[in-house]
């Protein structure tokens, strides 16, 4: 398996080049050449398998630079936990990613990535930093993955304010070789100074950088993994199953994309959006005009410059009609999350995080628009402890808060607080790896 940049497609790289670089030279994102299709074999045998079986199969499929047993390993340590489909009605199922160590489907991916980057630092005897730009989730996943891993400091960036008190103690109490940076802007401003690190050809000679954001395809593929073992345990409610994806850098729905390509028998995506609607406007219009962010209850969603389209594009060549066939964008405000998680809560005694009620209310929507015999699954993202802040006024319940989660709020906060601007950036990152 080769890989390409999105914008150049006649250099190829080994899965270990697109995972070390993150980001190609020309500023593209790192892709598969070729989406090769899954033998019939596999699906037949797909219900007798368990979530790190597929995960084995899968890897190797895009994996060929791991000698077999150890991608294996990788594979077993990352992936240890659930992800259950529970169904709340005929046509409606909820696929609950939060299974993970830090509760939130951000595990699948950050946890695979540090195993497979691990083990190519190790083998080229290398040291990098990761650099991280987060809206929530993804900061403390990586902080998790990555915490003592050999050879690899972790630089993760948020927006001061705009992420809940537990994902901000979730990612800011690491120590040793995790260091959070607040910056006072938006997870674009953050995702901004990632991107225009990796282009700084001078950092970069001097100091070795990566990136555990989903533009690095190291976190894509994992997240493959739980699109068809949803699928597997929803196949027999109906003959044709729609993804409901709660979308904001694109990233998991570039991997159910990736999914659907391999032959993953989903009807079509529904691209679940909040206020940030870049991405719906972008497929009504045929026009990417990136916006600024706005700030919502389903923070992980607050991006206005979502880097995987680049992806999505290359994938369907640039063809704007086929991408609304399959995939359906709807967006919603915060006031319809807030009254979707009431709903939910009454009528089936299930309890949404804001980014699952915004997957609500697009299934909702796009069931009686649509497809009303399909059955829709939504990913849910994040558990809901992690929001309960928001939830327990809209359902007038409390929240039971996991102990993983409650021992966060007694570590002490670590965080580097510093503006929007490069240079500030350049040089708190040059200090800290200095110090190393």
């Amino acid at each position: 398996m080769k890989y390409i940049s999105t914008r150049n497609h006649n250099k190829q790289y080994s899965f270990s080049e697109a995972v070390i670089k993150g980001l190609a030279e020309d500023g593209g994102l790192f892709f598969p050449n070729s989406i090769p299709k899954l033998p019939k074999e596999f699906f037949n045998t797909l219900e007798q398998k368990s979530l790190t079986q597929i995960a084995r199969e899968i890897s190797r499929v895009f994996i060929d630079d791991i000698p077999l047993e150890k991608l294996n390993a990788i594979v077993d340590e990352a992936i240890s936990f659930i992800a259950p489909v529970f169904k709340l009605s005929d046509g409606l199922s909820i696929l609950e990613l939060f299974h993970g160590n830090t509760l939130a489907f951000k595990d699948f991916g950050a946890r695979f990535l540090a195993g497979v980057l691990s083990y190519y630092l190790k083998s080229e005897n290398k040291k990098c930093t990761v650099l991280v730009a987060t809206s929530g989730d993804t900061g403390s996943a990586v902080a998790s993955g990555f915490y003592n891993k050999d050879n690899i400091d972790v630089v993760l960036l948020y927006p001061s304010g705009k992420v809940s008190a537990i994902q901000e103690m979730q990612l800011s109490t690491f120590d040793n070789n995790i260091f959070a940076f607040e910056v006072d802007g938006t997870f674009d401003d953050c995702q901004y100074l990632v991107k225009t690190a990796f282009l700084d050809s001078e950092l970069n000679k001097e100091h070795f950088l990566t990136s555990a954001n989903s533009i690095n395809i190291g976190r894509l593929i994992p997240q493959t993994f739980y699109y068809f073992n949803a699928w597997k345990q929803a196949k027999n409610s109906a003959k044709e199953i729609v993804f409901v994806v709660p979308s904001g850098n694109l990233g998991n729905l570039t991997s159910g994309l990736i999914a659907k390509e391999m032959g993953l028998p989903v009807n079509y995506f529904v691209s679940a959006l909040n206020s940030n609607d870049v991405f719906m406007k972008y497929l009504e219009t045929g026009i990417f005009k990136p916006v600024p962010s706005v700030r919502t209850i389903s923070n992980a969603m607050d991006v206005g410059n979502p880097s995987n389209l680049e992806r999505i594009n290359y994938l369907f060549n640039e063809n704007i009609e086929q991408l609304r066939n399959i995939i359906h964008p709807y967006s919603f405000d915060d006031s319809q999350t807030r009254e979707s998680m009431k709903i939910v809560y009454s009528e089936f005694g299930y309890i949404l995080d804001p980014h699952g009620a915004v997957g609500y209310c697009a299934a909702k929507q796009d069931k009686t628009l649509t497809n009303d015999k399909a059955h829709y699954i939504i990913l849910e993202t994040a558990h809901p402890a992690k929001f309960s802040e928001e939830l327990e006024p809209s359902i007038s319940s409390n929240i039971t808060v996991p102990l993983r989660l409650e021992e966060f709020f007694h570590k002490q906060k670590h965080s580097i607080k510093i503006g929007k601007e490069y240079q500030e950036f350049r040089k708190a990152v040059i200090k800290i790896m200095m110090s190393r």
